[in-house]
């Protein structure tokens, strides 16, 4: 018997990330209990089933499928006969505040012939843009990804390369050596927003995410990303790792610089031998850890410095009648985009303004909704609870301001046929999802918060403490955090 069968894992947090460690831990051996506050696992994947709608409240974007075909293949199964991802076409459609739109498709002769509506010579540097996000990429995350930064000669071995490739520019900078219409840079310059990120400082390392795009494409999987956490569910169960629901971690047990189990609200003790967190660190730090005066919990970085991804508002619904023209993904353009991510990063102020991503899944599975209807969530990013938000009375402002927004452009008789409204503020990340200041991607992806200088996927203070999550590298998306637990991984191994 390998003395790795009688180790307890515990891994807080169910996630894609911590259901990705719960999968790789057990296939290296250890027995593994996998613990959610909330009554189901996904995390932030959560399923929200309201009159036959059905809404998907997480991560609906898959870009990297051969990192589920992993999972499955640890247990030496077929991700294929489980789930079913469909490559979308067009991956994007975005509608402009002046009745214009552009789509990003699956073809690259597509999509320069969708670049060259608004700009010819655009559409003759795009593959420029592609090989330079190419080299990214190559970088940044096929050698980087799942490699620890956990100490500080580890990020100095790869200070050339990343000078090299100038990823001191920020992703906008990136995008305008190559485009000079105004509607494409913001166009090819919004993926850090997909991952909590401002693409006026975001590191142009997220330009890699062109090629991850166009390496393996867009993809939806039938039913749906609760689909997934339902399948990885089953999987778990099959390989004998045990899943709790309602438990909420508040408390950790030391020995020396060791945890030795963890506490729920209740007083459970759960005995480990080794922890691994799918959260926000800074949360674990502040709420479960409580400030032990030992450790740092993040060098380089006092926490008055650090800077937090936006906030958002999501606002899911139901249509009685079907909208065909709306991409099954929707990014809607306000008027403003540099002085908006302004006001939402910086200043943290709500606008009257805003830019949305519109997710149609019926546009692909006519499962999400009774027939002849549509099932809608729409995202608006929006300040972090640093801006002071008066939610209880502003949110149902913006989802007025919203609906008549759609109402007027891409939606019309929305105010008519909608159906089954609700929504989500940053108040109610930081309640369901413990997120700090409810910030929608923990800290943001800038050039001092990456890498070594993000937070480490092993504390460097307790020896058998881990992190799995969007806080820690490589990042938010679901790729960043997938990548997550194989770093943990690859820590584990080689200790």
């Amino acid at each position: 018997m390998s003395p790795k069968t009688q180790l307890e894992v515990i891994v807080v947090g169910s996630g894609f990330g911590g259901i990705a460690s719960a999968l790789r831990m057990r296939a290296m051996g250890y027995k593994v209990t996998l613990v959610e506050k909330l009554n189901k696992i996904g995390g932030r994947a959560q399923v929200f089933n309201i009159n036959g709608f059905k809404h998907d409240a997480g991560p609906t974007v898959i870009t990297a499928p051969f990192m589920f075909d992993e999972l499955f293949e640890l247990f030496d199964e077929d991700r294929k006969k489980y789930l079913n991802f469909v490559s979308l076409d067009p991956w994007y459609r975005f509608y402009f505040h002046d009745n214009t739109s552009f789509d990003y498709c699956r073809k690259i002769s597509d999509t320069k012939k969708e670049i060259a509506k608004f700009s010819k010579l655009d559409a003759e540097r795009y593959e420029e843009l592609l090989q330079a996000s190419k080299k990214i990429f190559d970088v940044g995350f096929t050698k980087l990804s799942d490699k620890p930064f956990n100490s500080f000669f580890s990020m100095l071995e790869q200070i050339p390369s990343l000078l090299k490739l100038k990823s001191y520019l920020t992703v906008s900078q990136l995008v305008k050596k190559y485009f000079k219409n105004a509607k494409i840079q913001s166009a090819f310059s919004i993926h850090p927003l997909l991952v909590g990120g401002n693409p006026f400082n975001t590191t142009s390392i997220y330009a890699l995410i062109h090629f991850l795009e166009r390496n393996w494409g867009v993809h939806f999987c039938i039913g749906g990303t609760g689909k997934i956490i339902e399948e990885l569910k089953q999987l778990m169960i099959r390989n004998d790792i045990k899943i709790r629901v309602n438990v909420n971690i508040t408390k950790v047990n030391l020995d020396k610089k060791s945890i030795i189990s963890v506490e729920d609200q209740y007083g459970n003790t759960y005995k480990c031998d080794k922890l691994i967190f799918n959260g926000d660190p800074p949360t674990f730090y502040d709420e479960i850890l409580r400030k032990r005066k030992f450790f740092q919990r993040k060098k380089f970085m006092p926490e008055f410095l650090t800077k937090y991804s936006m906030g958002m508002f999501v606002f899911y619904f139901g249509t009685k009648k079907k909208y065909p023209s709306v991409a099954h993904h929707t990014i809607w353009m306000g008027k403003r985009f540099k002085g908006l991510l302004k006001d939402i990063f910086d200043k943290k102020i709500l606008t009257e303004d805003f830019s949305l991503y519109i997710h149609r899944p019926t546009a692909t599975d006519k499962s999400f909704a009774p027939k002849n209807c549509d099932s809608f969530y729409v995202l608006c990013p929006v300040p972090n609870l640093q801006g002071k938000v008066n939610w209880s009375e502003e949110a149902l402002k913006l989802k007025n301001r919203i609906i008549n927004a759609l109402d007027n452009t891409i939606l019309p008789n929305l105010k008519d046929t909608i159906c089954n409204e609700f929504w989500m503020t940053p108040e109610d990340f930081k309640n369901n999802y413990r997120s700090k200041h409810g910030a929608g991607f923990s800290i943001a992806p800038i050039f001092s918060q990456s890498a070594w200088f993000r937070y480490h996927n092993k504390d460097p203070h307790l020896k058998n403490l881990y992190f799995a999550a969007s806080g820690s590298h490589p990042g938010a998306g679901i790729p960043g955090v997938l990548s997550s637990a194989k770093v943990v991984e690859n820590v584990i191994k080689n200790e």
